[in-house]
C-alpha cells in the first residue's frame, strides 16, 4: 500500500509542476483536466502526508522511551498512546481512499420522483421529497434544472424530473434510489387515520453524448400544446414535445419551456440518461450477487426508508439508522443520513477488499 501511495504522491507533485507551466496554462482543456485530477488526488495525498508525519513523531518518541528514564520518557509514552490511535484512524482512511472509485461519482444526476402506492397522498409526498432534495441541493450550491414536472388536482405531483449539476453530485446522492415510505395523516384524510404511502426515487448519472449514441431513425417525435391542471392552456403554440425511443419503448415528455426546441433538447437529455441507466442495469445483472450488492448496483430495492411523521422519525432500513428531527430533515438537512450511508458502504467495500 505504501509503495502505491509514494507513487501517487510523486504523480501529484508532477501535476503541480505541470500546472505552473505557461504551455499548460494556455491549453484550457488540458489545464482543466490536470486541475481536476489534482483536486481528486489532494485528499489522499494530504492524508498520506499527515500519516507519515505522525509515524515520524511516533518513531522519535520510541527513541526517547528507550534512552530516557525520566519525565521525557513519560511524556513520550503518553503522546505515543494518542498517536497510535490517530495512526490507526489515518491508516483506515487511506485504505478507503485507495478503494476503486465509481466512474460515475463525479457526474451530475437526473433525479426522478414518482408516486407509487397511496393515491393522492403519494403525489403530495412526492412534492415534499422534491422540496427536500431541492433545499439540500441549494445548501450544496448545486444547480437545479426542472426537466419535467406534472402536477395533480390536489396539490401533489404525478412526475418530477430534475437535472442537478454540481461537484460530485452522484457520489453524494447515489444511495437515495429506491422506495421511500411515508406514514402520516394525509391532508385528504377526514377521519384522522394514519395512512402509508410510497414514492419511488431514481438517481441516474447524467449521460454524456459519447456514452449514448441514438439513431435519429429510431425516434418518433410528437409535438402538442401544453396544458395545465384541469386542461387549462399554458401555451398557445405546439411547444410540448414527446420523444419515443422505438427499440426500448422509452417515452420522454417535456413541456416546461415555451420553446419547442428547448423542450426537445430536454427530452433528448432525459432519454439519453434513461438509456444509459438501462445499459448499466443490464451490465449489473450479469455480475454475480456475491460481488455486487443490490444497492451498489443502483437497483430500486423495496422500502429503503420510512418517514414516520407521528413519531417524528426517519429510518433508513438498509443501515438501521434513525433520525428523530423529521421537520429539519424534510427541510433539506439530510447530511447526517447521507454521511452514515456513505460510511456504511465504504466500510462494506473495505471488508470485501480485505477478504479478497
Amino acid at each position: 500500500m505504501f509503495h502505491k501511495l509514494d507513487e501517487v504522491e510523486a504523480h501529484f507533485q508532477d501535476i503541480e509542476v505541470r500546472l505552473t507551466s505557461p504551455a499548460i496554462a494556455s491549453n484550457q482543456s488540458l489545464c482543466q483536466k490536470l486541475s481536476k485530477e489534482h483536486s481528486n488526488l489532494q485528499p489522499l495525498v494530504q492524508t498520506y502526508r499527515e500519516y507519515r508525519k505522525l509515524r515520524t513523531d511516533f518513531s522519535a518518541n520510541e527513541i526517547l522511551i528507550r534512552e530516557d528514564s525520566g519525565e521525557l520518557k513519560q511524556m513520550a509514552l503518553e503522546e505515543n498512546s494518542f498517536l497510535e490511535a490517530e495512526i490507526a484512524k489515518l491508516e483506515r482512511r487511506l485504505k478507503i481512499l485507495l478503494l476503486p472509485k465509481d466512474p460515475n461519482d463525479d457526474k451530475n444526476i437526473m433525479l426522478e420522483i414518482r408516486p407509487a402506492a397511496g393515491g393522492d397522498e403519494a403525489g403530495i409526498f412526492a412534492g415534499d421529497l422534491f422540496k427536500m432534495y431541492s433545499k439540500f441541493a441549494e445548501s450544496k450550491r448545486w444547480n437545479i434544472e426542472v426537466m419535467e414536472i406534472t402536477s395533480n388536482d390536489v396539490g401533489g405531483f404525478k412526475e418530477i424530473i430534475l437535472m442537478i449539476r454540481g461537484d460530485k453530485v452522484y457520489s453524494v446522492l447515489k444511495y437515495e434510489s429506491g422506495v421511500h415510505r411515508v406514514q402520516r395523516v394525509p391532508k385528504t384524510e377526514t377521519q384522522g387515520r394514519i395512512h402509508t404511502s410510497t414514492v419511488t426515487v431514481a438517481i441516474m448519472p447524467e449521460a454524456e453524448d459519447v456514452e449514448v449514441n441514438i439513431d435519429p431513425n429510431e425516434l418518433r417525435i410528437d409535438v402538442f400544446r401544453s396544458s395545465g391542471p384541469g386542461g387549462q392552456s399554458v401555451n398557445t403554440t405546439d411547444s410540448a414535445v414527446r420523444v419515443t425511443h422505438i427499440p426500448s419503448g422509452i417515452v420522454c415528455v417535456c413541456r416546461d419551456e415555451k420553446s419547442q426546441h428547448k423542450n426537445k433538447a430536454k427530452a433528448l437529455k432525459v432519454l439519453k440518461t434513461r438509456l444509459l441507466d438501462m445499459k448499466r442495469g443490464e451490465q449489473h445483472a450479469k455480475i454475480s450477487a456475491d460481488r455486487l450488492s443490490q444497492v451498489g448496483s443502483g437497483e430500486r430495492s423495496e422500502k429503503i426508508r420510512t418517514y414516520n411523521f407521528p413519531q417524528g422519525r426517519v429510518t433508513d432500513h438498509r443501515i438501521g439508522f434513525t433520525i428523530h428531527q423529521i421537520d429539519s430533515f424534510m427541510s433539506g438537512d439530510i447530511d447526517p443520513m447521507i454521511s452514515s450511508l456513505l460510511a456504511f458502504y465504504e466500510s462494506e467495500a473495505l471488508k470485501k477488499q480485505t477478504a479478497s
